[in-house]
C-alpha cells in the first residue's frame, strides 16, 4: 500500500499551519483520540508535514499547531525525498528499553533552545496509519527519542519539562526571551 499522505519536502513561504511556542496554554492542553480515521484526518497530516519541512523539523504533534488531536508526523531524513514520513494516530507506547540515553532535542515550538533530555534508547509503539489500519513498530535511536518527543506532547508535556540541569535550562529560555515560568517540571521516566 502507497502511503496517501504525500507532500514535497519543501519550505514553504506560508505554511498551513501555525506553530504555537512555551507559554501558549493550548500546548499544555491534553490531546484526544482520534475515533475516526478519513480524509480531514489525512489532509491535517499534510499540513502538519508541510508546516513541520517549512520550520525545519523532523516531528510536529497536532496540539503544535493548536488542535488536539493524537496525530503526530515524523520524518528523521527531511532532505530525502525517497523516505517517507511516518503518520501515527492515537501511539501508544506499549514497552520501552530499560536502557536510557541523554541526548540533545530542540523543538519548533521553542526555537533556539537546544537541551539534553535522558529518554529510553528503544520504545515498541502501537498507532493507526493514514488509512486507520493498526500498526506497531519496534524503534531505536534517532526515531525512538523523535517518537517519545512528540508524543509528549499529545500529553501536555514539552522537552523542558525533562530538563533536569535548571540552571542550564533557565540560561537557555532566558536567552530565547523564555520564561521558566512557563516549564512544567515532570519526573524522568
Amino acid at each position: 500500500m502507497v502511503a496517501t499522505v504525500v507532500v514535497e519536502k519543501e519550505k514553504l513561504a506560508k505554511p498551513p499551519l501555525d506553530l504555537h511556542y512555551l507559554g501558549e496554554r493550548v500546548l499544555r492542553q491534553p490531546a484526544k483520540r482520534i475515533t475516526k480515521v478519513d480524509e480531514s484526518i489525512r489532509q491535517l497530516a499534510r499540513e502538519m508535514l508541510q508546516t513541520m519541512y517549512s520550520s525545519d523539523g523532523i516531528g510536529l504533534a497536532a496540539p503544535q499547531v493548536g488542535i488536539h488531536k493524537q496525530l503526530i508526523v515524523i520524518d528523521c531524513e527531511p532532505n530525502n525525498p525517497d523516505h517517507p514520513p511516518l503518520v501515527l494516530i492515537n501511539p501508544k507506547i506499549v514497552s520501552s528499553s530499560p536502557e536510557v540515553c541523554d541526548a540533545e532535542e530542540g523543538c519548533l515550538s521553542i526555537p533556539g533552545v537546544y537541551l539534553d533530555v535522558t529518554r529510553p534508547q528503544q520504545v515498541e509503539v502501537t498507532f493507526k496509519d493514514e488509512q486507520g489500519r493498526p500498526q506497531r513498530i519496534q524503534a531505536k535511536g534517532l526515531l525512538a527519542r523523535v517518537i517519545q518527543h512528540e508524543m509528549d506532547h499529545l500529553n501536555g508535556v514539552l522537552f523542558v519539562d525533562r530538563v533536569e540541569n535548571s540552571l542550564v535550562l533557565a540560561t537557555e529560555l532566558k536567552k530565547n526571551n523564555f520564561a521558566i515560568s512557563a516549564v512544567q517540571p515532570v519526573k524522568a521516566g
